[in-house]
């Protein structure tokens, strides 16, 4: 009896050490292999009049001194004038302590266009809900910078909230590659967001 006993308490020694030596994600981290390209979609905006444009935090010490956020602008530029000719409510974001009036020129918004200032989430202790209720939106688009910050937060809290989000992959940006492709496969898989949410791209979205 004794030695079953023994023989148990070695056999359960042995499993709690193998685990307790088992390598985590930041040993395995070299060996990870991306998952595959999320599909990307073709969109048709056939209610212009409920569907949103979120341009999120196009400002100059953001976009301005990010490379790739700077190579999106020409497709920004002409995504945000197909917008405003098909009467897309058009809103801004700037993060903490930045102004709208830091807007890069190319894309700056309009005086009526509204803007909110907050963190990461552009939901979080502002208005952006109940503007987008009121006004009777229930899809947004969003884009922006940095992918992984403003754009992967905003599109999360959007799809929780009941919206359908569509996020164009070339109107997002941050200083690496792994932030856009973590935000990509974020929203196209996560539980909170995957259901509501679709990748694509300016040149497939049509009005």
């Amino acid at each position: 009896m004794r030695a079953t006993i023994a023989a148990l308490l070695a056999g359960a020694f042995m499993i709690a050490a193998s685990a307790a030596n088992a390598a985590d994600i930041i040993d395995q981290w070299n060996s990870v292999k991306a998952p595959p390209v999320p599909q990307l979609k073709p969109v048709q905006i056939s209610s212009p009049q409920t569907t949103a444009l979120l341009m999120m935090d196009f400002v100059q010490r953001n976009c301005g001194e990010r490379p790739r956020c700077l190579e999106t602008i020409p497709a920004v530029v002409k995504f945000l004038a197909q917008a405003r000719e098909h009467n897309l409510l058009v809103i801004y974001t700037t993060g903490p302590g930045g102004t709208v009036k830091d807007t890069l020129p190319q894309v700056a918004p309009l005086g009526n266009e509204p803007v909110f200032t907050t963190n990461a989430d552009k939901f979080f202790n502002t208005g952006l809900e109940k503007l987008l209720k009121e006004k009777g939106i229930k899809t947004v688009i969003s884009i922006g910078t940095a992918a992984h910050g403003a754009v992967l937060n905003t599109s999360v809290a959007a799809a929780v909230r009941g919206f359908d989000v569509i996020v164009p992959i070339d109107g997002m940006s941050f200083d690496n590659l792994y932030a856009e492709q973590y935000t990509a496969w974020h929203i196209a898989n996560s539980s909170s967001s995957a259901a509501r949410s679709t990748l694509t791209r300016f040149d497939m979205i049509k009005f």
